[in-house]
């Protein structure tokens, strides 16, 4: 149980933060991509608010023998760069750029039940599922 409420409060805490900033808002976040019409700066800052989060967040949290609700630290194993990082972060730009949400943002703004924000994440988990079917040719083909 402790578990469940501490990934709810998170996950509040997350959506109440995209929300304030406007992160869920996909006109200002294009306004932040338009770089060469009328630009808006003002994301830039929730961005370095959440790098100077993190930044402090592992640096005190990784002082830990483990995480609160779980046995151990799930980090990351790999660091290299591959075809298929690229590739992935190469779609989610794009996905970003033209629709102006990214993952978080419209799985947290489902509740508004905006046709929008339905219609971007229905083709997100279409992709998740065709690349989950695919992985084994993408692995070939990026090899």
């Amino acid at each position: 149980m402790p578990r469940i409420l501490g990934g709810l409060i998170a996950g509040l805490l997350f959506g109440a933060g995209l929300s304030m900033s406007g992160m869920m808002n996909p006109a200002k976040v294009i306004g932040f991509l338009d770089i060469t019409g009328h630009w808006d700066p003002s994301l830039a800052f929730v961005m370095l608010g959440g790098l100077i989060v993190t930044a402090l967040g592992y640096k005190f949290v990784l002082r830990r023998d483990r995480p609160l609700f779980e046995p151990g630290f799930a980090l990351p194993a790999r660091r290299d760069i591959d075809p298929s990082l690229l590739l992935g972060a190469g779609l989610f730009g794009l996905g970003w750029g033209l629709a102006g949400y990214c993952p978080g943002p419209a799985l947290a703004g489902i509740g508004f039940g905006n046709i929008e924000t339905l219609t971007f994440v229905a083709a997100m988990l279409a992709g998740m599922i065709a690349a989950r079917r695919s992985s084994g040719f993408l692995s070939r083909l990026t090899a």
